[in-house]
């Protein structure tokens, strides 16, 4: 059964599939995912894209996607009996949520008879390859990323390269999905398919991933892969990117700053290994700290200014073009998204998941285990928690990261024709020029809905005093 998987090549699932027999590829579309996909329009057109070249890549294999409408477990159950299956076969997930399906996809499979067999596919190592080293914690998985990043590089990556036999088509299919709404661009409108997204990464591994260590900091550059949304779906594997990094890097010309950027592009694949695994280890409830420790911490459900955070007006350059770069592209720069949540939740003391329910009706990947655990790595509520929250400075992010204002004029016309020295701050420019001409007017960009310095301090009050009484 296909899911966030959608693709032929190094696939885990196919591969244990290909143990039993011919291979039935099947997709389920539920109506809960039908009812999720119609609020993001940009992440429909990227499902049904990916599913659409799936389709035509079985077809060149002479077979068939068989796609099943309705409940998953009675729909796979009817569909199991017709093909007379010998297992049924997926790839995990790692969200509390959807584990908790599976169990019960899992349970009514094999009540009715069927063996089946769950494998780990997103992640380029499994979680528990890397728990299995572990010697301390009854070998679970890890907390903090450092010592993980020891294990997940010590780790050997499979490669699943083996030819599939597909059954032919011969089994009756339901439409395959097709969502309401329209992408905004017509670069949304590509399938994206296997083939295109591995081209396009090795032309980025032949000359911007070279850079990749100082660029993914510079949000007015195009220093990233933007790879979130065809992992997110498994158009590729992350075992392929790897390996395609490392046969990059095997190059003996290139530079010592080209080599340590390489290493930071597999260090952000296995970041993303650790928030999955963390997902996998540690469900509990859906929405709870991973740090029982700050489980009784009291964010705000909302605040005054959180529609103007939503909107991108809250009068902070950096974090407002974030906010309206996502809403228009669907994307947002990974520098800036630190910026933009930790102003939600510190500046505004809102609760981490009104951010990241929000994102997710805009974002075009689709991870819920990677949005939690780094909303929560944010918000000092999750992994490697800290000694004091990591509260970010807007302002000196923007100098440090945007300091001509590139990236903050392309997002916001309002700050276009605005000097080099006012651009990342205009209230503070008006305010030493004592002049706020058209600035603040109704149809301009707005001043500060709070003031970060105090909003800052405030916060760390209340955090220091919480944790004292928690002693």
């Amino acid at each position: 059964m296909f899911r966030r998987d959608l693709r032929l090549g190094d696939h885990a699932g196919l591969t244990e599939a290909a143990r039993f027999g011919d291979v039935v590829p099947a997709l389920v579309v539920e109506p809960d995912a039908e009812r999720r996909f119609d609020r993001n329009p940009r992440r429909a057109a990227y499902y049904c894209g990916a599913v659409s070249s799936l389709r035509g890549e079985l077809a060149s294999r002479g077979s068939a996607l068989v796609v099943r409408r309705g409940a998953r477990a009675p729909a796979l159950v009817r569909l199991a009996r017709e093909v007379r299956a010998a297992a049924v076969c997926w790839a995990a997930a790692y969200d509390t949520a959807t584990i908790e399906r599976d169990r019960t996809l899992q349970a009514a499979l094999e009540e009715a008879g069927f063996r089946v067999s769950v494998v780990h596919d997103a992640p380029a190592i499994p979680p528990d390859d890397t728990a299995a080293v572990r010697r301390d914690d009854d070998g679970r998985g890890y907390r903090a990323l450092a010592p993980y990043l020891v294990a997940w590089r010590a780790q050997r990556r499979a490669h699943h390269a083996a030819r599939i036999p597909y059954a032919a088509p011969a089994f009756a299919s339901d439409a395959p999905p097709a969502f309401g709404g329209a992408p905004a661009t017509a670069h949304e409108r590509v399938a994206p398919s296997e083939e295109s997204v591995l081209a396009a990464f090795d032309a980025y591994l032949a000359g911007p991933a070279l850079a990749y260590r100082s660029a993914r900091n510079v949000p007015a550059g195009d220093g990233t892969a933007r790879l979130s949304p065809a992992l997110a779906f498994g158009v590729v594997s992350a075992r392929t990117l790897l390996a395609r990094i490392e046969r990059r890097a095997g190059d003996p010309f290139l530079l010592t700053e080209e080599r340590a950027s390489l290493d930071a592009l597999v260090r952000s694949l296995a970041q993303r290994d650790f928030f999955l695994q963390l997902g996998w280890f540690f469900e509990g409830a859906a929405d709870a700290a991973l740090q029982a420790r700050m489980a009784g911490f009291a964010f705000a459900r909302t605040h005054p200014a959180l529609d103007a955070w939503r909107a991108g007006r809250t009068g902070y350059p950096l974090v407002d073009a974030g906010m309206r770069q996502l809403a228009a592209t669907g994307w947002m720069h990974p520098r800036v998204r630190l910026v933009a949540a930790s102003f939600l939740c510190f500046d505004l003391g809102v609760d981490w998941r009104a951010g990241r329910d929000f994102w997710d009706e805009h974002l075009t990947e689709d991870e819920p285990a990677l949005a939690t655990g780094n909303w929560q790595w944010v918000a000092g509520v999750g992994a490697d928690l800290a000694a004091v929250p990591r509260i970010f400075n807007p302002r000196r992010q923007a100098r440090w990261f945007d300091p001509l204002g590139e990236y903050v004029r392309r997002w916001i016309p309002e700050l276009a024709n605005v000097p080099h020295a006012a651009v990342l701050d205009p209230a503070g420019a008006a305010v030493r020029s004592q002049l706020l001409l058209p600035l603040f007017d109704g149809s301009a960009y707005p001043a500060p809905v709070v003031d970060h310095e105090r909003s800052a301090r405030a916060y760390l009050a209340r955090y220091a005093e919480f944790v004292r009484l928690r002693r």
